[in-house]
């Protein structure tokens, strides 16, 4: 397939460059996505593809590639092809199997978000690390759930980390955020949700022994310094998992994986 081809200085290849480097706020909903696998959930998710660049010598089986490719360009707005020098300026990764696109995060209203009776949510506030970020998305998907709240948000959305360690699902997943956590418990209560703060607290209730009922929502903190102190301010329930060795706390990802799941085995037998 042949595409048009373009140099280190065409003017889409520095909208990529001030995407990745988050230069321009015109560019703050774009997302680089890298690689074959990327490339597939963007064809699994029918996302739009605002640009996909494509480097034919850099593919790893060509005759596939080039399939994929075609399928990916008629899903993009605008396709072009790249050297392997320009491909290495744009990415990551070692081995990119020559595909790299820009798509945009889908915007979520908050009361347009679509909310079963049984629903599960996770807050995430405060959380700093792409990667977590990422992995509660994922685990939120695995698990059946149905929204992320972000409060006091400390990482993009966009980050390449984030992209990778959901699996792209920031853009399968409704994502609303709210600047104040204030705001945040306005829609939870306006939608009838039991809130549950995870917390180390030793007054907190072993996870096994909460019973989580529909419309439950779990609020997991910052990686140092745990939930914030609005959040603390309302009176929610408060839920742990117990530490049986030395160690004092999970990572975040790996608690919020464990209460999810509960809360979700719980929710479908009802």
């Amino acid at each position: 397939m042949q595409l048009p081809q373009i140099g280190l200085q065409h003017p889409r290849i520095n909208q990529v460059r001030a995407v990745l480097h988050h230069r321009a706020a015109q560019h703050r909903d774009l997302l680089v996505a890298e690689g074959r696998w990327a490339h597939e959930v963007l064809l699994d998710l029918a996302v739009p593809i605002e640009l996909l660049l494509w480097c034919p010598p850099a593919a790893a089986a060509p005759d596939p590639a080039h399939r994929l490719t075609g399928r990916l360009a008629a899903q993009a707005t605008a396709a072009y092809q790249i050297s392997p020098r320009v491909l290495a300026r744009l990415t990551e990764r070692d081995q990119p199997d020559g595909l790299v696109s820009l798509v945009r995060l889908p915007r979520w209203e908050p009361d347009a978000v679509p909310l079963p009776p049984a629903a599960l949510v996770l807050v995430a506030d405060g959380i700093e690390i792409p990667g977590n970020l990422g992995t509660l998305l994922r685990t939120l998907d695995g698990c059946g759930g149905d929204c992320l709240l972000l409060t006091n948000r400390r990482t993009r959305l966009t980050h390449p980390k984030v992209f990778r360690s959901s699996r792209g699902m920031n853009l399968r997943l409704p994502v609303v955020e709210f600047e104040e956590p204030v705001a945040a418990v306005e829609w939870l209560r306006r939608h009838r949700f039991t809130v549950f703060l995870a917390t180390t607290e030793a007054a907190a209730v072993p996870y096994r022994q909460v019973d989580f009922p529909p419309r439950t929502a779990l609020v997991v903190g910052n990686e140092r310094s745990g939930i914030s102190r609005p959040w603390q301010e309302y009176g929610f329930g408060e839920v742990t998992v117990p530490m049986l060795g030395a160690t004092d706390s999970l990572n975040v990802g790996v608690s919020a994986s464990i209460l999810l799941y509960e809360a979700r085995c719980q929710l479908s037998r009802r």
